[in-house]
């Protein structure tokens, strides 16, 4: 364990864009339930069987580089959060003073272990991410939180780790975009930017209409409640977050093209055999797989509780681009949250009984065609759902999609070997798989003693699916 974290600071750079600029950019009503401490941790792991003279020599002063092109394009990402106190509204300032964090450590930890789909110390993954620190201004009235922050970890003559922690102030298919945008960049030297100037982020904020009118206010009160509780969190002491503690591992569950297609059939099968007429048309692998891990989760987590199994709630929460689902056209390439929320619940009988792969199923389903039919349906109350998830039920918590083809940044170095959110144990990451073709990976945390008894249930599960 202690030579797993065995790792040195060797510089940490401040990179600014080519060009400055100096702006401030409003936040939308998408953007403000999910402004402040809210941040979202990636990792891209490449295999680099090089010495590290040839990464200090060649490939970091590449990287610096091509960041600093990028930054260009996406100045606010080199800016701050800026979240003053009521009235007034958050923002993003941009300064020409501006620049991202760029943190570059040296570890002897086991590079195919971080970066394989098997269970490994969460800890471990939590060291290999930047921090954003929060700082105050006009005697602690004005919260500022920096957007972006990257870190680079060399594995000596293995690989590397690119690592973005991000603020909330965008959502995933912004970082996507920025992410192989710069790579893009990087992987041709610094010559090419067809991609970025071709596909440029959109910063215009008159782009999202608020559909009822009421919204904007709504978020913004729950914004200012949610305020409140900041200080005594954020203020003289550091963040705590899950990866800090020894207890939990991180491992991802591949489900395979093969896989989910037996999970189709069998819901399908089913489906005609009980001549179900409400059935969904069309099952995607998202649902299926999703459905399937819901239900494993949990018949692991309450295998021996069936006190109130009849009125006990469990939720699924995923979140939903809307960049195509508004009667508006929002481009592909906007910049901010353009993100609705959908929810299954179910009783946890529902789940864990015969038949519980089913109902989840329908239910997951049945929450995309809501938001297909009216994407923000209910979103004036999205806070007070959440808060009862929290505390009438047990939730899952969706992170990431396989809509945004993380295993296409390309720095030069091929594909990723492996792309992993370090997230709670509430969460799930969801990506396409990164080596088999058609298929899903799920990431989940587990505390220590979980794992084995969880794949036993999807093993069982698998079985049962085929008898």
């Amino acid at each position: 364990m202690e030579e797993a974290r065995a790792q040195k600071l060797v510089e940490k750079s401040e990179v600014s864009p080519a060009t400055s600029t100096t702006t401030s950019l409003p936040l939308t009503f998408l953007d403000l339930s999910l402004a402040g401490p809210v941040y979202v941790r990636r990792q891209f792991f490449y295999h680099f069987p090089h010495h590290t003279e040839i990464f200090y020599e060649t490939t970091l002063p590449s990287l610096k580089h091509t960041l600093s092109l990028t930054l260009q394009h996406f100045f606010p990402l080199a800016g701050n959060l800026l979240c003053p106190p009521p009235p007034h509204k958050p923002f993003i300032r941009c300064t020409d003073d501006d620049t991202v964090t760029l943190t570059i450590i040296e570890s002897k930890a086991d590079f195919n272990h971080l970066s394989s789909n098997h269970p490994k110390n969460l800890k471990d993954l939590g060291h290999l991410v930047p921090k954003l620190t929060c700082t105050t201004m006009h005697e602690e009235d004005t919260f500022i939180f920096p957007i972006v922050a990257l870190q680079v970890t060399v594995f000596p003559n293995n690989g590397l780790c690119i690592a973005i922690t991000y603020c909330h102030v965008m959502d995933d298919r912004c970082c996507g975009h920025f992410m192989k945008s710069w790579s893009s960049i990087c992987r041709s030297g610094g010559v090419d930017l067809t991609l970025v100037e071709k596909s440029p982020p959109c910063f215009d904020r008159k782009i999202l209409k608020d559909p009822k009118g009421s919204l904007e206010a709504i978020f913004l009160r729950d914004y200012f409640q949610e305020r409140s509780t900041w200080k005594d969190k954020l203020i003289g002491q550091t963040p705590k977050h899950v990866c800090d503690d020894e207890d939990f591992l991180k491992a991802t569950i591949a489900f395979g093209r093969d896989d989910i297609e037996s999970l189709k059939r069998y819901v399908l099968n089913h489906w005609k055999k009980n001549a179900e007429l409400k059935a969904p048309q069309y099952l995607s692998k998202f649902v299926v797989t999703c459905a399937f891990v819901w239900v494993s989760l949990v018949k692991a987590k309450y295998r021996d509780d069936d006190e109130g199994e009849e009125m006990k709630e469990e939720y699924f929460r995923f979140a939903a681009d809307c960049r195509d689902r508004l009667d508006y056209p929002i481009p592909e390439t906007y910049f901010g949250n353009c993100l609705t929320r959908c929810y299954a619940v179910l009783k946890r009988k529902e789940l864990k009984g015969e038949g519980g792969f089913v109902n989840a199923v329908k239910a997951i389903a049945r929450a995309i065609t809501d938001m297909k039919t009216e994407p923000l349906r209910g979103a004036e109350n999205w806070r007070a759902l959440f808060r009862k998830m929290f505390v009438l039920g047990s939730t899952v918590l969706v992170t990431g999609s396989p809509k945004f083809s993380v295993y296409e940044t390309d720095f030069g170095f091929g594909r990723p070997t492996k792309v992993e959110m370090v997230h709670s144990p509430k969460c799930m990451s969801v990506a396409e798989s990164g080596d088999k073709e058609g298929g899903l990976e799920l990431g989940l945390v587990f505390r220590s003693g979980e794992f084995e008894y969880f794949i036993s249930v999807i093993e069982q599960g698998f079985v049962a699916l085929k008898s």
